[in-house]
């Protein structure tokens, strides 16, 4: 009996009594596993080999995971601290448990979220109350964290659903195929097996030669599996900041740039943001330590800021009446959004004075020390974009938007007044999550006030407004977790499956 030379490999290495794996039989005859593969259902098909399907799950820890296993869930963290502050006589002032458990950002909405779940105490008015009888050293799921971390199996499936649900452990699942020789097959043995001279692949010289007429070509199994091979493409995201680009330039617009670490000046200064404003302590944004601030600001748009926060512009106007310090305003950090952008081009100071009407956007990161959520991100894109003209009103910025979003699909965006210290009237924008039915914001607009433009020289109407481009990514594909899509902890199963809506 003669069959292709990799056949032959694969029945010499086969058992009629052991059943093997294909990576046990490749290594076994000497052949790669794909080739290996390939000649199994080969003989599978001729009846010399039985092959046998099963699913095995593989349950592995993710980043997250081997942190808690080595260094403790937060929500234990959490009651051990309020234990040692004397939680379990008395409530104790969560500030003060938090401080001495060593929990910082996101870590402290974990174990607040596990707390009382699981059984640690109570958490009432911003006290917590640590419950006494509590058993930490029996807690399910960080001792399936430290057997996963260990090598060991878990076979408590409501613990690992729950594992997972908090993005700790990952599951995978694999089809191991088993194989063994038939009776078919231990004949052929018996018989004798020859490698039959077969070509695989079709060449140049065959076909000039003619030599293709007397060889003997190898038969192919179009039905096997076939290994998958993920390549590279566009993420998602940035797809869709693509398209966002397109749609606004087929609007008119020509696209902004600037840099992601700016001065406070053109961050929130020129925005008419008073310079006490919550926003703007260290808590809330990104500063940098080397270099910590900016030298080349221009002189006199600093005093026309600088007054217009101090008096106001015109006599309805008032100003703040609290202190400006102009070695704040020169302080860097990251852009807590791209309106920085827009008033480095608003001012003239970008590409020259520009004169109306005209119409300009940008699609670019921006960042803020935000608590992580399903739709919150420390950093994130941000479609900025302002139209200067004469008589703009709020219908004309509506009308943008409805026009802008209903290229992707979007009909139904909402509006809500809103107050902003640098537009008036202002508006947030609402659309409908495609899955869950329920109101997001999109973004934030409005027309910038007389203290924001006459300070940078403009002397006509400018609508602008700051949309997220994440959150259109979920109007679009209706993602419910903006984590899924961008971030450490992407899901890239998602990624690389997801369909790109046109």
């Amino acid at each position: 009996m003669k069959v292709p030379e990799s056949q032959v490999a694969v029945l010499k290495a086969a058992s009629a009594n052991d059943a093997q794996t294909i990576e046990e039989l490749a290594e076994e005859a000497g052949l790669k596993p794909e080739t290996t593969t390939g000649a199994v259902f080969e003989l599978e098909d001729e009846g010399l080999l039985s092959v046998e399907e099963r699913i095995d799950e593989s349950v592995s820890l993710t980043g997250e995971g081997k942190e808690y296993a080595e260094n403790g869930l937060p929500e234990i963290e959490l009651y051990e601290a309020a234990l040692a502050a004397g939680g379990d006589e008395n409530s104790v002032e969560m500030g003060r448990a938090i401080g001495q458990s060593g929990l910082g950002g996101p870590q402290v909405n974990i174990a607040l979220s596990n707390y009382a779940r699981k059984g640690y105490g109570s958490i009432d008015g911003g006290e917590i109350v640590a419950d006494p009888d509590a058993d930490p050293e029996n807690d399910a799921e960080a001792n399936a964290l430290a057997a996963l971390a260990s090598g060991k199996p878990v076979e408590d499936a409501d613990t690992l659903d729950q594992l997972e649900s908090r993005g700790l452990v990952e599951r995978t699942e694999a089809t191991v195929r088993s194989v063994t020789l038939t009776d078919d097959g231990v004949t052929a043995l018996m018989e004798g097996v020859e490698a039959a001279e077969t070509v695989g692949q079709l060449t140049p010289e065959m076909l000039t030669t003619g030599e293709w007429r007397d060889v003997e070509f190898a038969e192919y199994n179009v039905s096997a599996d076939a290994e998958r091979i993920d390549g590279g493409k566009v993420h998602i995201l940035r797809q869709t900041a693509n398209r966002v680009k397109d749609v606004l330039v087929g609007m008119g617009f020509e696209e902004m740039d600037g840099p992601h670490a700016d001065a406070d000046f053109w961050i929130n200064d020129c925005l008419f943001m008073p310079q006490d404003h919550p926003a703007r302590t260290h808590w809330d944004r990104f500063a940098l330590s080397n270099p910590t601030e900016i030298d080349d600001l221009p002189e006199e748009l600093v005093e026309k800021v600088r007054r217009a926060h101090l008096d106001g512009i015109g006599e309805d106007s008032d100003g703040y009446h609290s202190p400006w310090d102009e070695e704040f305003a020169r302080a860097i950090a990251l852009r807590g959004h791209t309106t920085s952008l827009s008033m480095r081009y608003l001012s003239g100071n970008a590409v020259g004075e520009l004169e109306p009407p005209q119409r300009f956007f940008s699609v670019e990161k921006v960042y803020r020390n935000d608590t992580l959520d399903p739709t919150h991100l420390l950093e994130f894109f941000q479609i900025e974009g302002w139209v200067m003209a004469e008589d703009l009103s709020v219908r004309d910025l509506m009308g943008t938007f409805e026009e802008f979003y209903e290229q992707f699909g979007i009909t139904d965006i909402q509006f809500k007044p809103h107050y902003n210290p640098y537009t008036e009237p202002s508006f947030e924008l609402f659309g409908r999550h495609p899955e869950t039915n329920e109101l997001i914001e999109i973004g934030n607009s409005g027309m910038f006030r007389p203290e924001v433009l006459e300070p940078l020289g403009v002397e006509c109407d400018v609508m602008a407004w700051g949309l997220a481009l994440e959150r259109l990514l979920m109007l679009m594909y209706g993602f419910e977790d903006i984590r899924d899509v961008h971030g450490t902890l992407c899901d890239l199963e998602l990624l690389r499956d997801v369909e790109v809506i046109h």
